[in-house]
């Protein structure tokens, strides 16, 4: 079988991370023996004219094409899908990753040659509380007809899901997909029991520090109380984003930093999972969320959660993996840390990792693979 691709966000030239879940999903569904190529468009002010760059990683292909100006995007379409066509042939099911003007091609070959599509939905744009400041009209009537159109809907969260719905997305099917794990979290050595300071409960926090989404201040505060009890716990803070500097120099400001907590910047994906496998507990307090990858990455590894109850976080999150917290009660939080701290939070590594399960490159892959094929079978005269 041969599945298209089609991104609104893809790694590329200038940002590596950029919808990096796009590309594990990729990589999961060839790890099943299914042929994926990637066609990704990205507008470049930088260059003069328009550049085709074609490489394969980890078994996926990708076609990039770089254009110069927006109003050149449906011929650098045409130009990457004719090449693929070429090279490649037609392919058997196309997955849209993000509803957006890319929609076209897979709505185009659905219409004219019955090539069946489905829709991968990640982005938070939906969720209530961003509708106001995210939707736009022609957007929602865009992603009003490819949901109508596609075999399957496959948003990353159920309430992401609802609120699609609620928008008056309709579908034939619709599925909660998961995002993938990468697989040195599932192998990541336990707990070290030789850290420099073994009497201290070692916390983590991984984040785009986007204050706004993350409220990484009012974790901070959070701490604060604690601190002001107690010395016997430590903070990790893990990444780095628009408000890294700001947050650092606010945690300062609380008189947190060194003692309680500590900043190490971006980090690799196998140095986070290091960072991971050494905590005690993993600590989130977003105002909103999607399905967060790195609550993904703590069950993988067999690591606790306490968090905020933002988004579809409490999907995400049975009461044998964590605790999940008022969204900004910060006193709630706080108490939730002294008990894990005191002991009276008890959870099983081994019973975490059993749900972490559901996150990994065949788990995903194999549902990916069987939506695939229902799509396939469908017949447009139906």
């Amino acid at each position: 079988m041969k599945v298209l691709f089609l991104s609104e966000w893809y790694p590329h030239r200038y940002d590596a991370m950029a919808g990096l879940f796009v590309r594990k999903h990729a990589q999961a569904v060839v790890r099943q023996g299914v042929e994926v190529t990637v066609l990704y468009m990205h507008l470049d002010k930088h260059i003069h004219k328009e550049e085709l760059i074609e490489q394969v990683t980890d078994g996926v292909r990708e076609v990039y094409v770089y254009y110069p100006c927006k109003w050149d995007f449906l011929r650098a379409f045409r130009h990457g899908y004719q090449h693929i066509k070429r090279s490649w042939g037609r392919p058997n099911v196309c997955q849209l990753n993000v509803i957006s003007k890319n929609g076209l091609l897979p709505l185009y070959l659905w219409k004219v040659f019955s090539i069946p599509y489905i829709i991968i939905e990640h982005w938070s744009g939906y969720l209530p509380m961003n509708r106001e400041h995210s939707i736009r009209r022609p957007h929602l009537a865009l992603a009003r007809i490819l949901t109508r159109n596609a075999q399957a809907v496959l948003p990353v969260s159920g309430l992401l899901m609802n609120s699609m719905k609620e928008l008056g997305m309709c579908c034939r099917h619709w599925q909660i997909i998961h995002n993938v794990v990468d697989d040195f979290f599932y192998t990541a050595p336990p707990q070290n029991a030789q850290h420099p300071t073994p009497n201290t409960t070692h916390f983590i926090h991984i984040s785009c520090f986007d204050e706004q989404a993350k409220n990484i201040q009012g974790m901070l505060r959070a701490i604060r109380r604690v601190a002001d009890e107690r010395y016997d716990f430590h903070v990790t803070m893990v990444g780095t984003g628009v408000d890294f500097e700001v947050d650092k120099a606010y945690a300062e400001s609380l008189g947190l930093v060194p003692q309680w907590v500590t900043f190490t910047g971006e980090l690799t994906p196998p140095q986070v999972a290091k960072q991971l496998s050494q905590a005690s507990s993993l600590i989130m307090f977003s105002r909103y969320e999607n399905a967060p990858v790195v609550i993904s990455e703590a069950l993988a590894a067999g690591v606790p959660v306490l968090t905020s109850a933002a988004g579809g976080i409490p999907e995400m999150l049975p009461s044998s993996c964590g605790r999940i917290v008022e969204v900004e009660n910060e006193e709630d939080l706080s108490q939730h840390i002294k008990l894990f701290l005191d002991g009276q939070l008890d959870f099983d590594a081994e019973t975490i990792r059993e749900v972490g399960k559901r996150y990994s490159f065949d788990a995903v892959g194999q549902e990916m693979v069987q939506i695939y094929a229902k799509a396939n079978k469908f017949d447009k005269k139906m």
